[in-house]
């Protein structure tokens, strides 16, 4: 009875883990797609209106800054998922 007990929880903590380390990839992948995406929308919008480039950039950076908090937001949860 204790073995089966002490199995299911060893399964249980590598399954976390399993969850949190796929969380965090594909949180990083995602994350660095949203900047390409916007990286490269911005340079299209600059060769179209290259006489507001200052506002596109700025734009740009304030979307970016917001993507890596999501992203680090959700590390940190899976970082918790772990420790829990």
């Amino acid at each position: 009875m204790l073995d089966m007990i002490l199995l299911q929880e060893a399964v249980s903590n590598s399954l976390a883990h399993f969850g949190a380390a796929l969380g965090a990839g594909i949180t990083a992948i995602a994350a660095g797609i949203g900047i390409g995406r916007i990286g490269g929308s911005a340079m299209e919008a600059i060769a179209r209106q290259p006489e507001s480039t200052g506002d596109i950039r700025s734009n740009m950076i304030v979307i970016a800054a917001l993507i890596e908090g999501v992203a680090l937001l959700a590390w940190v949860i899976c970082l918790l998922a772990v420790l829990k």
